[in-house]
């Protein structure tokens, strides 16, 4: 059985009040999808513990089944601590996104050694759309950047415009990307896209996610 690592935000409300957190659906979709496909699933989160989620998603139906889920629910609330974890035991590390990702995880030396630590031991690195905050000091053992030169996605600058959080965020996504050599793609605001570039796959929005999630499966069957 493939073993994939779940890496969420701790993150919630800013100075204002503005709730961010994770994106529910992002978490529930590609959850329930891999372990239809036999996949073991764990949580990981910057402080351990609850994962900060938004009333809003929480009122979605799909989100109302994750959480009737006594296994989902477990670990949702009780994720691990990046101490905890040891990158051996992981197949993969999926980064969903939700604007809180982009305040912590970005930070965090620690999920980010045990990202280039599961993509160094052929294991399978996915982010969708701000989950993409995740991969920006993901550092090889080369000392290289894991998106310098590979083709991806990430939630675009047109799509944070769009919704008024350009001047929310900390910084622009798709900006810092191609900052750190990424080779940078999207589509139309809010359209499915995903890219897999050898073991990275990213989706550019919440459209993407089950896309991702089947890139994802078809990898770790060649793998197994």
């Amino acid at each position: 059985m493939a073993r994939i690592l779940f890496a969420l935000t701790s993150y919630f409300k800013d100075e204002k009040g503005w709730e961010s957190g994770c994106n529910l659906l992002e978490i529930a979709g590609p959850y329930f999808y891999l372990i239809k496909n036999g996949v073991d699933i764990d949580f990981v989160s910057p402080k351990g513990g609850k994962i900060p989620a938004k009333q809003l998603d929480l009122d979605h139906p799909k989100v109302k089944c994750f959480f009737k889920n006594k296994d989902a629910m477990e670990k949702f609330y009780n994720s691990y601590h990046p101490n905890d974890i040891k990158a051996e035991n992981y197949d993969a590390i999926y980064f969903p996104g939700g604007h809180g990702v982009m305040f912590d995880l970005p930070i965090n030396k620690e999920i980010a050694k045990i990202a280039a630590d599961i993509y160094e031991k052929q294991g399978v690195v996915c982010a969708v759309c701000h989950g993409g905050a995740g991969l920006l000091n993901v550092i090889l053992s080369d000392g290289k950047y894991l998106v310098e030169g590979k083709n991806l996605t990430s939630f675009s600058n047109n799509e944070e415009r769009s919704i008024g959080t350009d001047v929310k965020v900390p910084f622009l996504l798709e900006t810092e990307l191609v900052k750190r050599g990424a080779k940078y793609s999207c589509k139309a605001n809010w359209q499915e896209y995903v890219i897999a570039d050898g073991r990275l796959i990213t989706g550019q929005n919440p459209a993407s996610d089950m896309l991702m999630s089947k890139e994802l499966v078809k990898i770790l069957k060649t793998k197994i």
